[in-house]
């Protein structure tokens, strides 16, 4: 079991380390918007890989036409990783946003707040 568990480790980190510099080539364009791959879960299968992706910048709707330009150059990024990771199957991949980051400032931002108006006193 842990050798599958291994393995996955191993075909997760790949597949964001392919795709991260597949964004990093410009095959889209996000003007003024930082993308990046923050994790890929992959199927035990290695049939189907959730991208989590992080955005930072833009307004909420630039961040929907990002996601939805990665959704459409899906099938030209798996054609990649198959040419560029010889896997048997190359995984179906699914993009999901991250908001991890998103919700870590807005937590800073609160407590920056709070330290703020508690100065005040």
């Amino acid at each position: 079991m842990a050798e599958k568990v291994d393995r996955l480790t191993r075909v997760n980190e790949l597949i964001k380390r392919e795709l991260a510099g597949l964004f990093g080539r410009g095959l889209f364009s996000a003007p003024g918007m930082l993308v990046s791959v923050t994790e890929v879960v992959t199927s035990v299968d290695l049939r189907n890989a959730t991208v989590y992706v992080s955005i930072m910048g833009g307004k909420a709707s630039e961040r929907e036409s990002v996601m939805h330009q990665l959704e459409q150059l899906r099938t030209d990024f798996q054609r990649e990783l198959a040419r560029t990771l010889a896997f048997k199957h190359t995984p179906v991949l699914c993009y999901k946003l991250d908001r991890r980051f998103e919700r870590g400032d807005r937590v800073l931002e609160l407590i920056n707040e709070a330290e703020q108006n508690g100065g005040d006193k």
